[in-house]
């Protein structure tokens, strides 16, 4: 592996290639604590045991990115294949393995952030079910629980408000731009937003209502990726969850004169036909994954 020269035999362990191809894929070590329920010291130490055992640098860090050296770039491929293999490998073993379908509901960034680890363990542990994911706005993906198209949804909510599912996560919000220079107290504030009823819309429209900011519009889209691109073309500000925002633009708030912003809320609801055993299984999994990576992101912004 590598081209590297050995007279001893080196075992890896599977849980440190985990770690280092989702550090890989998430080029952070914040967003790979939260993906795999550990503190940012943890992934850090089980990196520098890879690398020790290794004998190589896969990553080259620096205090907002962290990039693959050209030994992680060729070791990446490889873990992938071994973590397949591995994963396969359990699945095959698994006596009570389950079958049929299971069609989950979640909105974009949420789905894009938090899921896909989750989803693809449970895919490739229990291959015979088909699992469909569905992303959209809250207010939609209700009405499709309601319709029966959905089997399980994880949907935004207030935390004030009525009870609705039980809850799997709890957001700190940020506000997000570019630089801090496009909060300058004597503008009006050009804002950056997902279509109503959107809970980070809310939530940005009443803080700024709320201590007399005036702001305007300026930018709409339902695609986290399209309320990327606007931020970094400079177009405004926007809303986000603290470990959602993306390494290349900034966090801004007190700074720059802009009002605290209450915390979201993410709930899962099932829907009220009875549950496949597939649904289930689904269910509890997002939840202890969810309960898990909420304690380990706690700490994390504990640690002085």
């Amino acid at each position: 592996m590598m081209g590297l020269k050995m007279n001893r035999l080196i075992n890896l362990d599977t849980d440190l290639i985990r770690t280092f191809v989702t550090v890989a894929d998430m080029r952070s070590f914040t967003r790979a604590g939260v993906r795999l329920g550990r503190s940012q010291s943890a992934i850090s130490l089980q990196m520098r045991r890879l690398e020790d055992r290794l004998g190589r640098a896969l990553l080259s860090r620096d205090p907002r990115h962290v990039v693959l050296t050209p030994a992680g770039e060729e070791l990446l491929p490889q873990a992938r294949q071994l973590l397949r293999l591995n994963d396969e490998m359990v699945a095959g073993l698994n006596d009570d393995d389950i079958e049929g379908e299971v069609r989950l509901g979640a909105p974009e960034d949420f789905a894009t952030v938090h899921l896909p680890e989750i989803l693809g363990l449970f895919a490739r542990t229990h291959p015979k079910v088909a699992l469909s994911v569905t992303c959209d706005l809250t207010l939609n993906l209700l009405d499709r629980l309601r319709e029966g198209a959905l089997d399980i949804a994880l949907v935004k909510r207030e935390p004030l408000g009525p009870e609705l599912g039980v809850r799997v996560w709890r957001e700190p919000l940020v506000w997000v731009a570019t630089d801090s220079g496009l909060a300058n107290p004597g503008q009006t504030l050009a804002l950056i937003a997902a279509p109503s009823p959107c809970v980070y819309r809310k939530r940005a429209i009443t803080a700024l209502e709320a201590t007399g900011r005036p702001w305007r519009l300026a930018y709409t889209s339902p695609s986290l990726a399209g309320q990327h691109a606007a931020l970094r073309a400079g177009l405004g500000i926007t809303v986000l969850p603290r470990d959602m925002v993306p390494s290349d633009l900034a966090i801004i708030g007190e700074a720059a004169g802009l009002p605290d912003l209450a915390e979201a809320e993410v709930a899962l609801l099932k829907a009220r036909t009875a549950m496949t055993s597939a649904a289930e299984r689904l269910s509890g999994d997002i939840l202890s994954a969810l309960d898990r990576r909420h304690a380990q992101a706690t700490e994390r912004h504990l640690e002085p």
